[in-house]
């Protein structure tokens, strides 16, 4: 069994890719610019920051980065708040054997704080338990995914090597953070397509799955 189980966020462990789907509509739209899966795709799992720089470069704003970084902030935390919690298929399961089992978890993200705070809470609040160990944000690090530095704090702040822990991820950048930090990785693709490698598990699903076949499917 795994020592940790390290959770990546949008797309793993709840499904809310749809409401980052709108989100940047919203703000594409007011910059008179527009935005679609393709575009979501193009920025999924890797920091928000690139996200904004490629809205930039769509909508040839004057607006700078942190101010439509600010924006985009702002919609998304309406958003989480408004909309119900929604867990990816097997997600809610897992967890909750994770915590049964008192084997440590982190929420590995590129997902800002203030973005976090609201999801930490929600997922909290429908467990009826403190969830995650730690807690590691994309403002939170010097480089985030798909540079292995969110993985290795996450596992430094749990006391334990990389190697112990299980990373779940669904894009090509996360699943390349967990890896490159030394993590055992399984990926659930859910927009963007992984290619295979020798290194990496791929599931269509979290449901069924128990921390024992996914650890040994890593094995």
């Amino acid at each position: 069994m795994p020592a940790a189980v390290l959770f990546d966020m949008d797309g793993t462990l709840i499904d809310s890719e749809h409401l980052w789907l709108k989100g940047e509509q919203t703000v594409m739209e007011e910059m008179g610019g527009a935005w679609g899966p393709q575009d979501q795709a193009h920025c999924l799992g890797g920091p928000i920051e690139r996200a904004v720089d490629y809205m930039i470069e769509k909508s040839d704003t004057n607006h700078s980065q942190s101010e439509i970084l600010d924006r985009l902030l702002v919609v998304m935390g309406e958003l989480y708040l408004e909309a119900p919690l929604q867990w990816c298929p097997g997600a809610r399961e897992l967890l909750i054997e994770t915590l049964d089992n008192q084997i440590p978890t982190a929420l590995v993200t590129a997902s800002w704080r203030r973005i976090i705070d609201v999801v930490h809470a929600a997922i909290n609040h429908d467990l009826g338990r403190e969830a995650f160990t730690v807690t590691i944000g994309g403002d939170e690090v010097a480089s985030t995914k798909p540079h292995p530095e969110p993985y290795v704090t996450a596992a430094h702040r749990l006391g334990l090597a990389t190697h112990e822990c299980l990373a779940l991820e669904d894009s090509p950048p996360g699943a390349a953070s967990a890896h490159a930090a030394g993590c055992r990785v399984v990926a659930i693709p859910h927009i963007t397509p992984i290619q295979s490698q020798r290194h990496l598990v791929l599931v269509d699903t979290l449901k069924g799955q128990t921390l024992k076949s996914l650890w040994l499917l890593t094995a």
